[in-house]
């Protein structure tokens, strides 16, 4: 400690000393000190209230967004299971031929495939999963997944020119990306 640092503490505790005398032969300077002081506590109450206050809306708005987001997405695991079912049934409409879809043996069932395809569609509508386009978009790594490099003539590098497999949102999350062959420049 410097001399000048030891003259300030000396007079500090001059002051200290000398209020604590003159509050003891005036109880009005003691009383003053005190409702200071307890005003002073007032106010560190009140910006802990507020604090707390704060700290509480922000717990609540978070778990009320927990909640709402467990609402939404709840059924996302199982969505992801059903894709792999309306994949199958595409793929089986798909690889009938034309001259037995008009056969009248097998007309019912196709007609029953197309119906359930619908079916499946709407139902996924209704819980906000939609079809990712990607055919003639250009690549969006946050919804399309690149499996290949196709040389094209027509098409801008970059853009998509073939979907291997459809890709799926639910609401404005992805479910499942779409797996795309992208444009490249002919060689």
């Amino acid at each position: 400690m410097t001399e000048n640092d030891n003259n300030h503490a000396d007079v500090q505790d001059a002051d200290t000393n000398l209020r604590e005398e003159t509050a003891e032969a005036a109880p009005e300077v003691a009383e003053h000190d005190r409702t200071a002081e307890l005003e002073s506590q007032l106010a560190e109450a009140r910006q802990q209230v507020l604090y707390a206050q704060a700290e509480t809306q922000n717990v609540r708005r978070r778990a009320e967004k927990e909640a709402q987001d467990a609402r939404a997405y709840a059924a996302t695991g199982f969505a992801r299971d059903v894709l792999s079912v309306a994949d199958n049934l595409s793929r089986a409409l798909a690889a009938i031929p034309s001259d037995l879809r008009e056969d009248d043996r097998l007309k019912g069932l196709v007609v029953g495939l197309e119906a359930t395809g619908r079916e499946l569609e709407s139902v996924f509508g209704r819980h906000g999963i939609t079809k990712i386009s990607a055919v003639g978009e250009a690549l969006d790594p946050n919804r399309h997944q690149a499996m290949m490099e196709m040389p094209s003539a027509d098409a801008e590098p970059g853009t998509v020119v073939q979907e291997i497999q459809t890709g799926y949102m639910i609401k404005d999350r992805l479910l499942r990306p779409a797996l795309v062959g992208v444009a490249k420049k002919p060689d």
